[in-house]
């Protein structure tokens, strides 16, 4: 048992019986694991149902992010969750909110458990502090042929400086965040990412829009987007439609994001 709480392991009874079962059906906390979401893409290609399953790593040596990034992370010291989402109900053109979704129900747990305020970078990274530090990164990826998305999340809780991943990064422990529960964060975040998708299956609304809007720290500034085939857009982040698509305003002219890596120039609010 570590010295420091917030690296005690996840306590997988305690957060089973968290949770709703009608929700995430099994949940599975191993000590060490490659990637947790190559692990239930792979269950899934074997054949097994993996809808509403949950895999927790204490220590991940094979993270995966965009465009085939990986990572090991410091065992203990960061809460590695991968989720398979049910997505029968939700209408394919919601897909994309998903990894959006997902960001709510992390900001919304750290708050919760740490008092810690976060904001979302489109699409998938928690900035938090000053600097606005990566505090997480989200990685969703479907399923195929099950219609399933597994959601993966990795949220540094206690990691020191000299453990952080990049210069970049940031912990909730280096934002004042200390002795965090793991497992009631993990229990607040699945919990959170339940309701949102429940509340996904007749598309993406108005309220669902200006919620993210609200906690977004992409809209409203101003962004270069590198999309694929390595072309550059320039602009205002003025918003996300309905499948989740970050719409940029360069030059007058509108263009629409489904995917890309996104760099922000300079806030205009």
């Amino acid at each position: 048992m570590t010295a420091d709480p917030s690296r005690r392991p996840v306590d997988a009874d305690g957060l089973r019986s968290a949770l709703d079962p009608a929700v995430w059906r099994r949940v599975d906390v191993v000590d060490e694991t490659g990637s947790t979401n190559a692990d239930l893409i792979a269950r899934a290609a074997a054949g097994e149902d993996i809808a509403g399953a949950v895999l927790i790593a204490e220590h991940q040596s094979a993270g995966r992010g965009r465009n085939g990034r990986t990572w090991s992370a410091v065992p203990h010291a960061q809460l590695t969750v991968s989720a398979a989402v049910d997505v029968r109900a939700v209408p394919v053109a919601a897909w994309g909110w998903i990894p959006l979704l997902t960001g709510l129900a992390v900001i919304d747990a750290v708050a919760d458990v740490t008092g810690v305020r976060a904001g979302l970078k489109w699409p998938n990274d928690v900035l938090a502090g000053p600097q606005q530090g990566k505090l997480a990164g989200i990685l969703a990826e479907v399923a195929s042929p099950a219609s399933v998305v597994v959601v993966g999340v990795g949220l540094n809780v206690s990691l020191a400086a000299d453990e952080l991943p990049t210069a970049e990064a940031t912990s909730l422990g280096l934002l004042g965040a200390e002795g965090v529960d793991r497992t009631a964060l993990a229990a607040a975040l699945l919990g959170g990412l339940g309701r949102g998708i429940a509340a996904l299956a007749g598309g993406a609304g108005d309220t669902l829009v200006a919620r993210y809007a609200a906690a977004s720290l992409t809209i409203g500034s101003t962004v270069r987007a590198t999309l694929p085939g390595n072309r550059e857009v320039v602009g205002l982040a003025t918003g996300v439609d309905d499948q989740g698509r970050l719409c940029i305003d360069s030059a007058g002219e509108t263009v629409v994001v489904s995917a890309g890596d996104i760099v922000h120039l300079r806030p205009v609010r």
